[in-house]
């Protein structure tokens, strides 16, 4: 079993059994240099590591994401994406056009999955009283 730790709220993720994962390139939030990374996407998180089965060492939380689309003007490189946050934007590139366009739509997902979370939890079905 992979676990993540996150060090901000030491909650602690289980990273195996991932809904997606794979290599990408993504630029660095510091010195804005391009790194490559493995990604694994579970449920709400994408976590990213150095070496493919080793413990992340970071994490970007979908439930706070805004969009996932693609970003080649903005990155200047092809098969690029971002990710959005109200806070930061993320940059990454994938190896091939596929393989930019499985990133999304399996980012995507989790954001509206995220999203149908928040606003289907008040247990309201949609029907009107007035019926």
């Amino acid at each position: 079993m992979a676990l993540y730790t996150d060090p901000a709220t030491g909650i602690r993720y289980d990273t195996s059994n991932p809904d997606h994962s794979g290599w990408l390139t993504k630029q660095s939030a510091w010195l804005r240099d391009w790194r490559r990374r493995h990604f694994i996407l579970k449920q709400s998180k994408l976590f990213f590591s150095k070496h493919e089965g080793s413990p992340p060492h970071g994490m970007i939380d979908l439930a706070r994401c805004m969009t996932v689309k693609s970003a080649e003007f903005k990155a200047r490189r092809r098969h690029a994406l971002e990710v959005s946050t109200q806070d930061t934007t993320y940059l990454m590139c994938a190896d091939t056009e596929k393989e930019k366009d499985d990133w999304i739509g399996a980012i995507g997902r989790a954001i509206v999955r995220c999203s149908a979370t928040f606003t289907n939890d008040d247990g309201m079905d949609g029907a009107s009283d007035d019926d």
